[in-house]
């Protein structure tokens, strides 16, 4: 115990830092969307596959590099996750047509998946005490949504000034700087290379024909596909339904005079209220049970993005909602990968998470993917809306029957 309350706030403090940089490009791609297409000429979906394939990269990069920060050391993937990142981003700002565009993906992908929250959470969970790792879980996951809030906003002040190839250069540079950071990173050794060799096939075993963890799997697709769209497809969605409201409007009057500064803000929004979002969950996640909050957080959501689509478009109702969804945004995280750790142990969380993350990123993928299919066959986005609440109140009916105790037999030191 005292050995880690001694590492805890160095590991944590970095490792919200790297969440932080890596998220906060992340979640500036939908800014890029409409200024990509004009460039080239391109349809909206050959952008929006480049970003599915991205998320999916991501799917399954994560697992891997769980693994492979069990194998050789969470430093160490997390370096390999960077410079991946960044030669995915140079890759891309050179790229002028969709296949290089869709293939650099992989890169961008893959290098989330390496400095993000599979690989990071394990850190963190194994550097907290059992008291304390509920919290910060929560507050490296809210570091994301940190990053969220200026992430959009930044590249949207970039794109006055620079191309968007610049922009992605410069944001390449800030994450290979993320390797500056790790020397602080040092968190409680791993089990030796011959008991993770032993035992990692026979825990992954045990956890397949677990059915409470297929019921984990199973409902975070909806959390990747709502959160992947909204990303990808909301700036470019306000900035066409929202155009003839705004000019002269309330929201002109606090200095939002552009539509495409209306949608930057609203990504901005969902993400500084998930700070509060995500700091709760993990408050709550101490105290309750995490699988009926889970089942919750999917029926709040289900609920606020019924409601929006019904509603009339404005930038009032588009402010409300992100701050609403915002609420909700991350906060599934600190409880999916709580829930992990409760009922499988420590040990192989980064692992055993990446796989769950897999299926987040399937849902993204599809997220992404059809909202740009639909937008480019219908000239909406309607469809997709509705069928992200159809998986969200899935998502929340499939956590109910999780047996949240932890499995016998596990090693989980």
């Amino acid at each position: 115990m005292e050995q880690r309350q001694s590492i805890y706030t160095p590991v944590l403090i970095v490792g919200c830092v790297i969440i932080m940089v890596s998220f906060a490009v992340r979640a500036s791609f939908g800014v890029f969307q409409i200024p990509v297409a004009d460039e080239f000429g391109w349809a909206r979906a050959e952008f929006s596959l480049a970003i599915a394939i991205q998320n999916l990269a991501w799917g399954i990069g994560q697992p891997i590099f769980g693994a492979l920060a069990e194998k050789i050391g969470d430093r160490r993937a997390i370096i390999i996750g960077a410079i991946v990142y960044a030669l995915g981003m140079v890759l891309t700002a050179g790229s002028v047509t969709p296949f290089e565009h869709q293939a650099y993906a992989w890169l961008v992908g893959f290098g989330i998946a390496g400095t993000g929250f599979g690989v990071i959470l394990a850190v963190v969970g194994r550097a907290s005490s059992d008291e304390h790792r509920s919290m910060s879980l929560a507050i490296a996951t809210a570091a994301g949504s940190a990053g969220q809030v200026f992430g959009a906003p930044v590249a949207e002040w970039m794109l006055t000034f620079l191309t968007w190839q610049s922009t992605f250069m410069v944001f390449a540079v800030v994450i290979l700087s993320l390797i500056l950071t790790l020397p602080l990173m040092r968190a409680p050794a791993m089990a030796s290379k011959a008991e993770l060799e032993e035992s990692l096939g026979q825990i992954l075993v045990k956890a397949f024909k677990d059915p409470s963890y297929t019921l984990i799997f199973l409902g975070f697709f909806s959390c990747g596909y709502q959160l992947a769209f909204i990303t990808a497809h909301f700036p470019a969605f306000v900035t066409e339904m929202c155009g003839p409201i705004l000019a002269g409007g309330v929201l002109h009057n606090i200095g939002i005079t552009t539509t495409s500064a209306l949608g930057a803000v609203a990504i901005s929004l969902i993400g500084l209220a998930n700070i509060a979002g995500t700091l709760a969950a993990g408050w709550a996640g101490k105290r309750y049970s995490k699988k009926y909050l889970l089942a919750g957080i999917y029926t709040g959501r289900t609920i606020i993005a019924a409601v929006f689509i019904l509603m009339p478009i404005t930038p009032v109702s588009v402010i409300l909602f992100s701050v609403g969804m915002g609420a909700l945004w991350l906060a599934t995280v600190p409880l999916t990968s709580g829930l992990v750790a409760h009922i499988y142990g420590l040990r192989y969380m980064g692992t055993l998470y990446g796989i769950i993350f897999f299926s987040h990123q399937m849902g993204s993928f599809l997220g992404v993917w059809l909202g740009g299919q639909m937008y480019d066959l219908y000239g909406s986005y309607t469809a997709v809306w509705w069928i992200g609440v159809g998986i969200g109140a899935f998502s929340a009916i499939v956590h109910l029957p999780i047996r949240e105790r932890r499995l016998e037999g596990l090693v989980t030191a």
